[in-house]
């Protein structure tokens, strides 16, 4: 890493304060802005007018797009400029009007993105909100504070995702999804008032699960859902089904975990 006086391919209208530790192959566009406390590692790229400000740090082969802004204090009327984080991984794709802000003393402190997320434009990711590796977020998908997304979920345009809600693995939102409560891994939830659509089976497919692993997560959903049994009881017979991959077990022990149920 070096300090901004040692980068060679920061356009000269760019301001990067002496500070910020960015490294030297990094390309940084006109008009950008990055702060004191910013850290930016190899291989990425700023399109013009990109904002990174805060305590941040970015991994390597990012591309972020024009007018993004990363690292900015939370949208949390409680927040009193205490010292909190972004820390956002390797190879994400940022698009266009992008909104990620660090954490507060009230979660962890940090805001966490994994690695090879593709985050669409004016998706807006709250404070305290933790994101792992391998997902889409569309167009206008906005997440409320503390929410965690798990890996390979999809989200579609315009997803509204309430403070305090899981997605699970392999979770997919049609768009317009109103999400208010846990989302299992591997299931679709409709738009509107997220209601469960059967299993995300196209997308289970896509990522190599192949038909007799589905078949076997069918069952698991079709126990959760299309039996009439309670929540408890659903989950308690889960144990009881053919789980080679262990896929049903992590389904299982998502519902157990839930504190605030999960759509059904």
């Amino acid at each position: 890493m070096a300090g901004s006086g040692e980068v060679s391919l920061v356009h000269p209208t760019a301001v990067v304060h002496p500070h910020a530790r960015v490294a030297a192959d990094v390309i940084v566009g006109a008009y950008c802005v990055i702060g004191a406390d910013v850290e930016i590692d190899a291989g990425c790229w700023l399109a013009p007018h990109v904002v990174i400000s805060g305590d941040t740090r970015i991994g390597r082969n990012n591309r972020i797009f024009s007018f993004a802004s990363l690292g900015e204090m939370p949208q949390d009327k409680k927040y009193r400029g205490e010292p909190t984080r972004l820390e956002i991984g390797d190879g994400n794709t940022i698009r266009e009007y992008v909104t990620i802000n660090r954490g507060t003393e009230q979660d962890a402190g940090v805001t966490r993105v994994g690695d090879d997320n593709w985050i669409m434009a004016y998706v807006h990711i709250a404070h305290d909100c933790v994101i792992g590796d391998h997902t889409v977020l569309a167009n206008n998908a906005t997440l409320a504070g503390h929410v965690q997304v798990g890996d390979y979920v999809t989200l579609g345009g315009a997803t509204l995702v309430h403070q305090f809600c899981r997605i699970g693995d392999y979770a997919f939102s049609a768009y317009g999804a109103r999400i208010n409560k846990d989302v299992p891994p591997f299931i679709t939830v409709s738009e509107g008032k997220a209601h469960p659509r059967g299993l995300n089976s196209e997308g289970l497919r896509r990522n190599g699960f192949d038909e007799a692993r589905i078949r076997a997560l069918k069952d698991a959903y079709r126990l959760l859902y299309r039996e009439g049994l309670a929540l408890d009881q659903a989950v308690g017979q889960l144990a009881a089904l053919d789980d080679p991959h262990g896929d049903i077990a992590r389904l299982q022990a998502f519902v157990s975990g839930c504190r605030r149920s999960i759509v059904r």
